[in-house]
């Protein structure tokens, strides 16, 4: 029961990944894939996608998996709770940010601070564990982390972030992707010219979807994997001191840059200029904090 409630999320991830990568008809969703990039067994992601095959979003091939039924600009809002979630998500989090939550609560005490049902809890808050800023504790209490609100433990995530990520692109082992590098080039111009009108969650998502692909093609796991951690932490913070975008015309185009510079092969340029890219943002963005 605990794995079918997650299926309205996952179906609302899997209808993101899609639109974010605008995927077109025909294009495999590897099932494995998507599991390991939501951090979920490979069960609820094959339930997801049974569920938006008898939606026409997905077709099934026998022996082959699941490929994309229509492109991803025409697919329909999902009516799947997820609207519902996503308000119960902004009310954890606004808490959690204000200061107005204790450090633990059980799940009864949020079913009724909040007015929702166990299974919506659940759902939301195994999001937020995903993300990395609660962890659940034996029986049926939560505990939210104390890097959240840190001023300083943001301060060292992006500090790690830039050391990481440089030396990444130094690696013997790094190899370009070159539909990788199409595809983030596409979406960094289209964030480009559309920042203003996109959601929080769209701009994080493009963002972050870049530094990670950036990561694979390093072709060390532990190089993605720590970043991968890194971002799941950040995310909640990022969305607390993100309302000014007017930055973002700089990072779209310091992101094109660096893609440049890879692809001319300069890879000490690169990681010299992605590590100052990084700490940048992560001066400005650190000093919102109160």
């Amino acid at each position: 029961m605990a794995r079918a409630s997650l299926s309205p999320q996952i179906m609302a991830r899997i209808v993101e990944h899609v639109r974010q990568t605008d995927m077109k008809a025909g294009q495999h969703l590897p099932a494995q894939a998507l599991a390991d990039s939501f951090k979920v067994s490979r069960q609820p992601i094959v339930s997801a996608l049974k569920k938006l095959q008898q939606m026409g979003i997905v077709e099934a091939a026998p022996n082959r998996g699941y490929f994309l039924a229509c492109d991803a600009d025409t697919i329909p809002d999902l009516d799947c709770d997820a609207a519902g979630d996503d308000v119960l998500y902004d009310r954890i989090a606004a808490d959690t940010l204000g200061g107005r939550l204790p450090e633990r609560l059980s799940e009864n005490e949020l079913m009724r601070l909040y007015g929702v049902t166990r299974g919506r809890l659940l759902r939301v808050l195994r999001q937020i564990a995903d993300e990395g800023w609660i962890e659940r504790l034996p029986g049926n209490g939560w505990e939210f982390r104390e890097i959240l609100t840190s001023r300083k433990a943001y301060a060292d995530a992006y500090q790690f972030r830039a050391a990481t990520e440089m030396q990444a692109l130094l690696l013997p082992s790094f190899r370009i992707d070159p539909a990788a590098f199409a595809a983030a080039r596409r979406h960094q111009q289209q964030l480009l010219e559309s920042y203003g009108g996109e959601s929080r969650e769209k701009v994080f998502g493009t963002n972050i979807e870049f530094h990670e692909m950036l990561m694979t093609c390093a072709n060390n796991d532990f190089f993605l994997d720590a970043v991968r951690r890194i971002n799941r932490v950040r995310r909640l913070m990022e969305y607390s001191i993100t309302h000014d975008r007017s930055r973002m015309p700089q990072q779209c185009q310091e992101h094109l840059q660096i893609l440049d510079l890879i692809e001319d092969r300069d890879m000490q340029a690169a990681a010299t200029f992605l590590y100052r890219h990084i700490r940048e943002a992560g001066n400005i963005k650190s000093a919102l904090f109160t």
